[in-house]
């Protein structure tokens, strides 16, 4: 099989890159080691900063997304009961909108699908061969047999666990990690949001977030110690914890239900320097990871399609390669200053443990200084709605 450019990774990142690059003319074959309907299973986060919906637009994808999306002019920081607005559309001018990051992936393998785009299912043993080289190929095994993909450019979009990672020989790659000591609990259930907008709260307790994937589905979090265990939590504990970690009046008028899905996401920070190997380039969670506050994920891996798209496209229509040669650098710019944002709001947010009486009245100067200062709003509402790319 030959290809231009073999796309690793059937998620989001790898689709959204392949209904891009079928619009500019541009031949690819999507991996994925897993079934549709499992990776249309998995739950995720789903607010998307300006230029994601800006990219789904581009691609043909976003119908859906505009008439379904719940567009958010702010968040709301709360400290004990104290609420603490930021206003994205009056401070920026931009907005960011709830929709699931599964809806985002149903849309677009609609769109391959109707594109008679190439999607290969069950994929194991991916190996990537010559990355360095100029004639890069991809080999396979599938339930019909073994495949070789010959092609141009390989696009590693295949999470933190895929290959495309460690196709960079490890003398060639430098990795950063964190990891935090605490995890978030989180539960969905079929229950009115309890309010319009995200809620980011401090308290005595620790953190909590309330947000919502519709107007009948709620997603809720609390932090939670990283050595704890989702049966040890029944719904009513987890109700009557969330209750007492967000202001008063919210947690009156939260409605409680039974949980659809419940679970406990360990939080780190990860990025992977250099995001490019020779044709082979990194993409989302393959190059980097960032803890859920301030949702930057999904996002961050947008950017990386959206510089690699556009590389890709400047070789093939312009036989201009600077692009390509500028990915990893232009990409982890932006990479690094999404890790900032979201290691910010990590630690501004959550207790720690051994936290000294003086850290936590540093967590409530900085929160001070949110409220009451136009510029940190100002700069915190940039970040949310996402850095220009």
């Amino acid at each position: 099989m030959r290809t231009q450019v073999c796309i690793i990774g059937g998620g989001p990142s790898g689709l959204l890159l392949s209904q891009l690059l079928h619009r500019q003319g541009i031949d690819s074959v999507v991996l994925e080691r897993k079934t549709k309907d499992y990776v249309l299973s998995r739950i995720r986060a789903g607010v998307l900063e300006s230029g994601l919906v800006d990219l789904m637009r581009e691609a043909g994808v976003a119908d859906r997304l505009d008439a379904e999306g719940y567009v958010h002019d702010g968040t709301v920081i709360s400290t004990g009961d104290e609420e603490i607005r930021v206003d994205f559309r009056e401070l920026t001018g931009r907005t960011v909108v709830v929709y699931g990051q599964t809806e985002v992936t149903r849309d677009l393998y609609a769109a391959r699908e109707a594109a008679g785009g190439a999607i290969l299912y069950e994929a194991e043993d991916v190996t990537i061969h010559d990355a360095d080289g100029e004639a890069p190929y991809v080999t396979l095994r599938t339930p019909a047999g073994e495949v070789r993909i010959d092609c141009d450019f390989v696009a590693g979009c295949d999470g933190f666990h895929g290959v495309s990672r460690k196709a960079i020989p490890e003398e060639k790659r430098r990795e950063f990690e964190k990891v935090y000591p605490f995890g978030w609990l989180g539960i969905l259930s079929e229950t009115p949001p309890v309010h319009d907008e995200l809620i980011y709260a401090t308290s005595d307790s620790g953190f909590a977030l309330c947000s919502m994937r519709n107007a009948h589905l709620s997603r809720y979090y609390v932090q939670v110690p990283m050595e704890d265990r989702v049966e040890n939590w029944s719904d009513d504990a987890f109700w009557d914890e969330l209750r007492r970690r967000i202001p008063a009046p919210v947690a009156e008028r939260l409605v409680t239900g039974p949980s659809i899905e419940k679970s406990i996401a360990p939080l780190r920070s990860f990025v992977c320097e250099p995001m490019r190997w020779g044709r082979l380039f990194l993409c989302g969670d393959a190059a980097h990871i960032v803890p859920p506050t301030g949702a930057k994920g999904l996002n961050t891996a947008a950017s990386d399609v959206h510089y690699l798209y556009h590389a890709l496209v400047r070789h093939y229509r312009d036989g201009d390669d600077a692009g390509i040669e500028g990915y990893s650098a232009q990409a982890l710019l932006r990479v690094w200053k999404a890790e900032r944002f979201s290691w910010w709001m990590t630690t501004l947010l959550h207790h720690f443990p051994g936290q000294s009486a003086f850290d936590r009245r540093m967590q409530q100067a900085e929160l001070a200084f949110l409220r009451d200062d136009r510029a940190a709003q100002e700069a915190m509402a940039r970040n949310y709605v996402g850095l220009p790319y």
